[in-house]
């Protein structure tokens, strides 16, 4: 535990959650002084008022995501939340009443039922299919009594307590202890819910119970969700909200389950760390483990593309970005309980509005004084694990020619429930634009037509499996065998992570569990070179292993294919590449037989053209297949993917080379730089010490680029004689320009 509690600090006017009585009356007097918070003050009264004006409406539950019910209570919470700050800054009581006559009718509704009528969650709820949406709705609901609760009488009070809340509280812990009792997303709303409600009645065995958990759950580790995670993480001894902080996140803010749901899970974390740090300030919820909760939100900024969007790791809906509700809301608490740091202000300013709170008012008005500082994000790699010790994943940014290129490329933990069978794999962007992509989930999020909008089995059976990604699959099985619990053992290994060289970037990082006697070894290295129009990347995948194997490596690009170096054989009648893991989603479009050398596959997206070369063998084949089977419902969108396979026996080594060059207007239609500028690519050593490959331009220019494959000590020294040359470095990597004599 954190400390003591104190009993003052129990007893305050209401509001004093995420509002404050000081809070609310700044609100009032300076929030006219900001456009920005006025603004967002303005919209949402409008939507208040026209919701209100078509009535109350609290439906007995039936629907699932996407459904009438679903959406009604869902849309309920979120007008009750934004009525209750309206009745405190504009004292209009119209609001007041509304919320005081919702909760009655939710009063009314909440005994004459058991759980919601569908059996499709592993914790199915009370208003909505499954739990998690109910604690939304709590931690949404207490915000809105928090707001009223001093201007409805004792009686009224108790009433709502005892019909509603203290059951509703139950319900989400005692009653349903594999949802409240896990490190999760899910806990962690079921956690802030709990805790809020129990704040706003001064309820000290509820704020115990959210802050701890359940002391005794009779739980077991073999239970699982609906996505195949552990109910209990092995040797889990805590729960609760202080324990979702400790073992969610890494030291320096990485959310285990990725960005998408991490964004999610954001808000249950910020607003009740806000209502703690108004009711409860001994516990300094914010400075936990170093200012934790801060940290996380800077993970989570960095953790996106230069339109803001999250890099879709793990399951993740594409397009989910830093203007979500959840975020706004973050960024404000981050400047006010942070470091009043001015950089976060342009993320303010872009997002457009502001959470109507006190950090909210205090981001805004801040934004009128200053001249705004852009939010600069770096190359960084973040840890995973709680002690940082859990793999991570390594992010390469890149500026050329006023483009963003950025590379990520994932070796953390598995992610639990909402991992996917993914080590190694990488994706890369051209500003806010997929060039390799990550297919991220399959499901419709709050599309009834689409299963509910939940996930759809297709996400199981494809958008998890290990060919869904850019990584290597091998003898056409998922790693781990596609098994989440023997996954979430393991994780990656970090090798070196180099981001402070403008001209020369490399990640790298090892699996050796995800296949069995098999050891993987990816290095990713962006270069930047006057030679070449943009940086390019080149990808070195080792693989060390005995006896006879299949590799595939996919490549999933984006866009129409311009020309290759070989000629495919067009499958006039289409096979599907497999029957399981995620191969039988695939049709194989047409294949071809490679030669020993340097092959090449170029496209065209959105203007631009890309180039990859590679080095290929005889024992090698390309083959170019196309989502889309065993999908009778067209649940998966029809991508392309280039797989080079081979057949090899002992170790091996991937090497490619991938380019961003060239333009095309369709005003114009004027092509420029259409062709790679990679005359050769070559293996010239690979073995357990260390791997080189030469690369050559079509001006004449080469260069040879060393890693050593197991001494990663910035101040090791190499020297190696390859083909009567010495190459000679200090430290773990080094790029030599033979153009320029440089060894």
């Amino acid at each position: 535990m954190l400390g003591c509690f104190s009993a003052h600090f129990l007893i305050a006017q209401h509001p004093s959650l995420i509002l404050t009585k000081a809070g609310v009356e700044q609100m009032r007097k300076e929030g006219v002084k900001s456009p920005l918070f006025s603004a967002s003050l303005n919209e949402v009264q409008k939507e208040v008022d026209e919701y209100m004006a078509k009535g109350i409406k609290v439906p007995m539950p039936k629907d699932l995501a996407g459904g009438y019910t679903h959406e009604q209570h869902k849309s309920n919470f979120f007008m009750l939340q934004k009525a209750g700050v309206l009745f405190q800054v504009t004292g209009n009581e119209d609001y007041a009443r509304y919320i005081h006559e919702t909760l009655k009718a939710y009063a009314l509704l909440f005994p004459t039922f058991d759980r919601h009528p569908s059996d499709r969650s592993y914790a199915p709820g009370k208003f909505f299919w499954q739990c998690l949406n109910d604690a939304n709705w709590l931690v949404y609901v207490s915000q809105a009594y928090d707001c009223i609760y001093d201007w409805i009488s004792e009686e009224e009070r108790n009433d709502l307590n005892s019909k509603l809340f203290r059951p509703m509280a139950d319900f989400l812990s005692v009653e349903t202890p594999q949802f409240f009792n896990r490190i999760h997303n899910h806990s962690t709303w079921a956690n802030a819910a709990v805790g809020m409600i129990g704040l706003v009645m001064d309820d000290e065995e509820l704020i115990q119970r959210a802050l701890y958990g359940l002391k005794s759950s009779d739980l077991r580790l073999t239970q699982v969700d609906n996505d195949g995670g552990s109910i209990l993480q092995e040797g889990q001894q805590e729960a609760g909200f202080i324990a979702q902080i400790d073992f969610a996140f890494s030291p320096d803010g990485y959310f285990t389950e990725g960005p998408y749901y991490q964004r999610y899970a954001m808000y249950p974390f910020l607003i009740f760390a806000q209502a703690l740090a108004n009711k409860r300030p001994d516990l300094k919820i914010f400075e936990h483990r170093n200012g934790l909760l801060i940290n996380a939100v800077y993970a989570l900024l960095y953790q996106t593309n230069s339109e803001g969007e999250f890099f879709p790791i793990n399951d993740a809906q594409k397009g989910m970005s830093i203007y979500s509700r959840e975020l706004i809301t973050a960024v404000s608490t981050a400047f006010h309980y942070g470091n009043k740091d001015e950089a976060l202000l342009s993320i303010i300013a872009d997002q457009g509005k502001v959470s109507l709170d006190d950090a909210g008012l205090e981001a805004a008005l801040a934004l009128e004084k200053v001249n705004v500082k852009p939010f600069v994000k770096p190359s960084i790699q973040f840890t995973d694990g709680p002690n940082g010790d859990e793999g991570g994943v390594g992010i390469l940014r890149q500026y050329a020619n006023e483009d963003e290129l950025t590379l990520v490329m994932k070796y953390a933990k598995h992610g639990m429930g909402h991992g996917h069978f993914d080590q190694l794999s990488f994706l890369y962007y051209l500003n806010g634009d997929e060039i390799i992509q990550d297919y991220g989930a399959a499901r419709w999020v709050n599309i009834e037509q689409k299963s509910g909008g939940g996930y759809l089995n297709e996400n199981k059976t494809w958008a998890k499996q290990t060919v869904a990604h850019n990584t290597l699959v091998i003898n056409n099985a998922s790693q781990f065998g596609g098994n989440v619990t023997e996954a979430d053992k393991y994780h990656g290994e970090p090798y070196l992570f180099s981001g402070t060289d403008e001209n020369l970037m490399v990640v790298s990082a090892k699996n050796n569990q995800v296949y069995e006697n098999t050891g993987l070894h990816r290095s990713m290295v962006m270069i930047k070179n006057p030679s070449f129009e943009n940086p390019i990347l080149l990808d070195l995948f080792r693989v060390t292993t005995t006896g006879q194997n299949d590799y595939d490596l996919p490549l999933l690009y984006q866009g129409q294919l311009m020309k290759t170096s070989f000629d495919f054989e067009i499958h006039e009648s289409m096979e599907k590449l497999g029957s399981s893991d995620g191969y039988e989603h695939l049709w194989n479009e047409a294949e071809v037989p490679l030669t020993k050398g340097t092959s090449q596959v170029s496209w065209f997206n959105k203007n631009r053209f890309y180039t990859q070369s590679f080095v290929s063998t005889a024992q090698d084949k390309m083959i170019h297949a196309r989502l889309g089977a065993t999908d009778p419902e067209f649940n998966l969108r029809r991508d392309p993917i280039l797989i080079t396979r081979r057949t090899t026996t002992g170790n091996t080594l991937f090497a490619s080379i991938l380019e961003v060059h060239g333009a095309y207007s369709t005003v114009s239609e004027i092509a420029t730089n259409t062709y790679s500028q990679v005359q050769q690519l070559e293996i010239l050593r690979n073995d357990e010490q260390y791997s080189l490959v030469a690369f050559t331009h079509k001006n004449g220019e080469s260069w040879v680029f060393a890693i050593s494959n197991n001494d990663n000590a910035a101040e090791a020294k190499h020297e190696v004689v390859q083909n009567g040359e010495k190459f000679v470095w200090k430290g773990s990597f080094h790029l030599f320009d033979q153009s320029r004599n440089q060894k």
